[in-house]
């Protein structure tokens, strides 16, 4: 008897996940960055929701996201488009708004370009993991179109494009029921900008693939993507001027420029696998990261590695980087960033390897999932709708 009622009760609950339509949106699928490890984990939480993104280029992101069921946009149908799919922003807006989600239960889109923006009526819940507002059209604008970074016709597209980008933004941010933030600065940017308030869970770090363990070695090191807001610039300025070793281990648009004005102490080692970050992580006497970024999930990883890091103090580096684990500098230039490498050269043993270690145990990728269907339970709750989410 007592195992019939639970048969029932299984099928019960097996029909009713089945009839549960989630969708995941994100913007692009080009490859695994800070973005795609926060995709990554959420995915584990919605094993059968459906993945709408713009473009997928197969094989460069990790073989959790590739077991989704993938839609794409028309840019997967155009040759050549997920090398230069930058160029194709002001179709954006257009592209994300073509996908109709108005037939799902639930909506989690991963945004930090217009993944926000797709369309949907009034039946689904949609909560937003935000990343960032579009930071081509507002915090790094300036950065993405500096005279030393864009032509002039590109400049000048971007600022007639603006305004129409930054209406769009905004409107469509009051279509979100649920804004959760990838950390304070972003929750102070969606408030700024969206007139919207959002919750902070941090994104996820997989500390299990990093160890402290082994010696450090005679060189710094730059990662991630070589993006302009990143200012990869500055550290291969600062290095070629001090003379130091410097490993640049990741690619991006910033990558040219970089090797254009690199000297010959600058290793650029392009993309590499994750079990060769873990060991450049671990190797480095310090990680350099000196742009103001979102979050940041490098100078964590970094961390997890028993890797002090020297960063400038803004963004997310005031939320992820302590005293005890790095030096933070408010000088945003080369010369602020190089008298800050050349101030850890003099003092690099107050940085305890352990001490790292256990700042970086704060952003695990368990309590990230925890805390994130927390919040979408409650999101769940508070908009009225009869069940929690299955």
């Amino acid at each position: 008897m007592e195992s019939d009622r639970s048969r029932k009760a299984e099928n019960i609950l097996s029909h009713w996940l089945s009839q549960f339509r989630v969708a995941l949106v994100h913007d692009w699928l080009t490859g695994m960055r800070g973005g795609e490890r926060v995709l990554e984990a959420i995915c584990d939480l919605f094993p059968h929701a459906d993945l709408y993104t713009l473009i997928h280029h197969p094989g460069r992101v990790s073989p959790r996201i590739e077991k989704m069921a993938i839609r794409t946009s028309v840019l997967g149908r155009i040759p050549g488009a997920a090398r230069h799919y930058r160029l194709l922003l002001p179709l954006f807006p257009y592209l994300i708004g073509r996908f109709d989600l108005s037939a799902y239960d639930l909506i989690v889109s991963v945004s930090h370009a217009v993944a926000k923006g797709v369309k949907h009526g009034a039946r689904p819940l949609h909560v937003c993991y935000l990343l960032t507002p579009m930071r081509y059209i507002w915090a790094s604008y300036g950065d993405y179109f500096a005279p030393q970074r864009a032509s002039p016709v590109l400049r000048t597209a971007a600022r007639v494009l603006r305004p129409f980008l930054q209406r769009w933004d905004r409107r469509t941010a009051q279509q979100v029921d649920h804004f959760i933030a990838v950390s304070r600065y972003v929750q102070s940017q969606a408030e700024r900008v969206y007139g919207r308030a959002a919750t902070v869970v941090y994104p996820p770090v997989d500390l299990a693939r990093f160890s402290p363990l082994g010696p450090k070695a005679n060189y710094y090191l730059l990662a991630g993507a070589l993006t302009p807001n990143k200012r990869p610039d500055q550290a291969v300025a600062a290095f070629t001027q001090l003379g130091l070793p410097l490993k640049v281990a990741g690619s991006g648009p910033g990558e040219k420029r970089c090797r254009r004005m690199a000297g010959a102490n600058i290793e650029f080692l392009g993309t590499v696998s994750d079990e060769t970050m873990a060991a450049l992580y671990r190797g480095a006497k310090a990680l350099i990261f000196p742009g103001c970024d979102d979050f940041g999930l490098v100078p964590v990883e970094a961390q997890a590695s028993g890797t002090p890091v020297i960063a400038l103090a803004a963004g997310g580096a005031l939320e992820s980087v302590t005293p005890e684990t790095g030096l933070l500098y408010t000088d945003p230039t080369v010369e602020g960033l190089a008298a800050a490498v050349e101030l850890f050269e003099r003092s690099p043993l107050r940085f305890d390897p352990s001490a790292c270690v256990a700042n970086a145990a704060r952003f695990g990728a368990e309590r990230f999932k925890r805390e994130l269907r927390a919040q979408i339970d409650r999101a769940w709750a508070d908009s009225g709708r009869p069940r929690r989410v299955p």
